[in-house]
């Protein structure tokens, strides 16, 4: 088996991955290796075939494919290699990754290690919703592999469980294929379709077809043998009724694609069920960051690219010979917060110079105080007038210049 030698190997070409390695090459770096496991780079965008891409960085409005085609070109201008239909499947150390493609098996050793593995949807199984195993059950990723790589039909009438940002993807890429929406369900008492979202809501759901959206409603059951024939919802008083369909698409549920981190000597967050994460993006081993929606569920393509750069930044100062931290201690989020970013502090958080952790909650609540403690220390209290489910909320962060790393855990909670 032979190793190939890297300054940096990259997981995950998609936009965190991509745009990493672009701000790599031009900080300097000179060898710089990207590997995926799909046969094509550019991550889940490339699925996308809706518009809505590129507003934040790149000042243009692009369709996914049009979005994932401008990171790739710019990755292979700027002397990136890039290995598609390469998957991870093992560390043979702590900065050597054991590979297999069509070539064969390999390894990457590397100065420098950046996981950028993306996100996934739970599937129908997940969910643990009952019934047969007919056709017609898609996520909203499996959906758009179907539509828009394969052009392979789907069925005529949907029901699309979930109300959030991806659910209007889903509704999208089902509008774009014939396909009748019968309904939306979320067991949440409002929709999280929030801006900039909405517009394109209201865009679907004019007076030729409108969409109900079914609140604090969930599935039961799906119907059918062969094929779906339909769903068994409950409202929040146990009433049930049947709605008819021959496509379910689950939408939303995020979890990392973190098999990769987890073969790895790496500590894994049970709250984001990513790496363990430090305002530099650095993982619990040496040499080894984490950047994107591997980190916490999913955020905009945006939003990874801009952490894949800013990890592009310390890991241009660890090859520099910044040291990595000997402590980190963890931020432990209490329900109903589902996650935190970053959820540790490292001994150098105050020279991050950090102005907000993201964090996300459970629920709707109004009027509500986010403390952060240390034991029974109070170190920052924080009052929103609005937290909302599925969308990233912002906590300041001056407080971590008060933090004891030598003391107890720091707990994030909600009164």
């Amino acid at each position: 088996m032979s190793t190939k030698q890297s300054d940096v190997l990259i997981v995950g070409a998609g936009p965190a991955g991509l745009a990493s390695a672009i701000q790599l090459k031009q900080r300097g770096v000179a060898r710089v290796i990207v590997v995926d496991r799909e046969p094509e780079a550019g991550g889940m965008p490339r699925l996308c075939h809706h518009t809505g891409f590129g507003i934040w960085d790149f000042h243009r409005l692009y369709t996914g494919p049009q979005y994932a085609r401008r990171y790739v070109a710019q990755a292979q201008a700027a002397g990136v290699e890039i290995l598609t239909s390469t998957t991870v499947i093992g560390w043979e150390e702590a900065n050597v990754l054991t590979t297999t493609s069509p070539q064969g098996m390999g390894g990457i050793r590397a100065q420098a290690i950046l996981l950028a593995t993306g996100v996934r949807e739970r599937p129908r199984s997940a969910h643990l919703v009952p019934g047969f195993r007919p056709r017609g059950i898609f996520t909203t990723g499996s959906l758009q592999r179907f539509v828009d790589e394969r052009h392979l039909p789907v069925g005529q009438r949907a029901v699309i469980v979930g109300a959030e940002g991806v659910s209007l993807s889903a509704l999208m890429t089902l509008t774009g294929a014939g396909v009748e929406v019968a309904a939306m369900l979320t067991d949440l008492p409002r929709h999280q379709m929030y801006f900039p979202y909405s517009p394109a809501k209201w865009w679907l759901m004019d007076a030729s077809q409108h969409i109900p959206i079914h609140t604090s409603t969930r599935i039961k059951r799906i119907l059918g043998h062969k094929r779906v024939s339909g769903v068994e919802i409950e409202d929040a008083a146990g009433q049930t009724r049947v709605l008819s369909c021959d496509t379910v698409v689950f939408t939303g549920s995020w979890i990392p694609e973190n098999e990769v981190a987890r073969k790895g000597p790496l500590q894994i967050n049970r709250g984001t069920l990513g790496p363990q994460i430090d305002p530099l993006f650095r993982t619990t081993t040496p040499g080894v960051f984490a950047a994107g929606n591997l980190l916490r569920g999913a955020e905009t393509a945006a939003t990874s690219a801009r952490e894949g750069r800013l990890a592009a930044q310390h890991i241009t100062d660890f090859l520099q010979g910044q040291l990595w931290p000997t402590r980190q201690l963890a931020i432990q989020p209490q329900a109903p917060i589902t996650w935190v970013f970053p959820n540790s502090v490292a001994e150098d958080a105050a020279a991050t110079q950090l102005q907000h952790l993201s964090f996300r909650v459970s629920q709707f609540m109004g009027n509500a105080t986010v403390l952060v403690r240390q034991g029974k220390i109070l170190l920052h209290s924080q009052t929103f007038k609005h937290l909302l489910p599925n969308e990233t909320m912002r906590l300041r962060a001056h407080w971590l210049d008060n933090v004891n790393l030598s003391g107890e855990p720091l707990q994030i909670s909600v009164e």
